[in-house]
């Protein structure tokens, strides 16, 4: 059954057509045919030193809101770094096989974005009402949006503030609409769940230490759900025709399937029939 069909188990007493996280949005956005590899295909990806330092950082940032909040120290942080690196590596043994610089300069990058959180919070100062929350809801269409949200902060007088982290830099004035929708995304979600417009959007950038804020309102949030369904409608079309265009630029240098791409000369694999492609698109990398 593929990923616009029927899934097997409904929501809140809905059958959905099908399901989208921000991320597999942004794929399609960005390349339908790297949408195709990763959803359709589930094609495997080699895991980067970049990802790997991104999950071990947030699993500190995680566990960092679980100690007491005078413990909440740079100190502390570190501390928690190593025990951090070997549960990742317990749970995905291709991370360790990623980072191929020494070991201890490469957990000392880890650090630095650490140390970097500490000049932009004060984590003793926070009590997150969530952390690694999944969020989905079920829109009129019957397609279901879903996702994790880093962390969500909800003031004294009911005002929620969506946190995201990127261990990456600040992405440049004309690119920052794209880091932004996926907390949009997460903002629509918790809206219908919850029936409040979150009060602000934060990206922390612990590459360069920025913080992109912003403040959204219903009509961004509804421009956003007509953005998902347009989205949405592009893939199931792609999908009933088979057309999943590659979309060639920058990014391509870091596709790890460009041998299969017809911009540099490849040929994808067959579609898997109807009966062979997986029931809900693949869950989304850390």
């Amino acid at each position: 059954m593929g990923p616009t069909e029927l899934l097997s188990t409904p929501v809140d007493g809905v059958e959905v057509l099908g399901s989208l996280s921000p991320s597999r949005a942004g794929d399609f956005t960005s390349c339908p045919l790297l949408y195709r590899f990763r959803t359709i295909d589930r094609l495997p990806e080699p895991s980067s030193p970049e990802a790997v330092r991104g999950t071990v950082v947030h699993r500190v940032l995680e566990e960092l809101f679980d100690l007491p909040a005078a413990d909440r120290t740079p100190e502390r942080a570190r501390g928690l770094l190593r025990p951090a690196w070997e549960t990742v590596c317990d749970a995905d043994p291709e991370a360790a096989t990623a980072v191929a610089e020494p070991l201890e300069r490469w957990l000392g990058t880890c650090a630095d974005a650490l140390d970097t959180y500490f000049t932009l919070e004060d984590p003793r100062r926070l009590e997150p009402a969530d952390r690694e929350l999944y969020v989905e809801t079920v829109l009129e269409s019957r397609l279901l949006l879903r996702g994790f949200v880093d962390r969500v902060d909800v003031s004294p007088d009911g005002l929620v503030r969506i946190v995201d982290y990127k261990t990456g830099r600040a992405p440049s004035e004309l690119f920052e609409a794209k880091a932004l929708f996926q907390l949009k995304f997460y903002a629509l979600v918790l809206w219908r769940t919850r029936g409040r417009v979150p009060a602000m959007l934060q990206l922390i950038y612990l590459g360069n230490g920025e913080v992109l804020r912003y403040v959204p309102d219903e009509q961004d949030l509804l421009a956003t759900e007509r953005k998902v369904e347009a989205i949405w409608a592009a893939i199931r079309h792609a999908e009933a025709t088979g057309d999943f265009q590659p979309s060639p630029g920058r990014l391509c240098d870091w596709c790890a399937h460009q041998a299969l791409c017809p911009a540099y000369g490849g040929t994808p694999p067959p579609l898997p029939a109807p009966a062979e492609q997986p029931d809900a698109p693949a869950a989304d990398p850390a």
